[in-house]
C-alpha cells in the first residue's frame, strides 16, 4: 500500500485490531503482526509503502485481505489509500479503496 506515512498506518492498524486479537507493532523495526484465528497478517513499514502479507488457509485469504484492507482504507480515507492484494499464485486478490460516505 503506497503511503507517505507507512509506520503511522501500521501502528494504527495493530493498535485497533489488538483490541480483539493479538497484535504487535515495533517502532524500532517498523514491523508488526496481527494474529487472527484464521491466519496472520504481517505489516512492514518501508519508505513510501506499508507492505502487507496475510497467511492462512486458501479458503480464508479473502477474509483476511478484507479485514486488513477495509480497516486501512477507512483509517486513510483522507489520504485516499488503496490496498491491492496480489496472491502468491499470481492471481489478483481483493482491492480496497475509499468509496466516500
Amino acid at each position: 500500500m503506497s503511503t507517505d506515512r507507512p509506520a503511522r498506518y501500521g501502528k494504527q492498524l495493530a493498535a485497533h485490531l489488538g483490541r480483539k486479537v493479538e497484535a504487535s507493532w515495533s517502532e524500532e523495526t517498523g514491523r508488526g503482526e496481527v494474529a487472527f484465528r484464521a491466519g496472520t497478517a504481517t505489516l512492514v513499514a518501508e519508505p513510501g509503502v506499508l507492505a502487507l502479507a496475510v497467511e492462512g488457509e486458501a479458503a480464508d485469504l479473502a477474509q483476511l485481505e478484507d479485514v486488513v484492507g477495509r480497516h486501512l482504507v477507512r483509517f486513510g480515507a483522507r489520504d485516499e489509500l488503496v490496498v491491492e492484494w496480489q496472491r502468491d499464485s499470481g492471481e489478483p486478490g481483493l482491492v480496497h479503496r475509499h468509496e466516500g460516505e
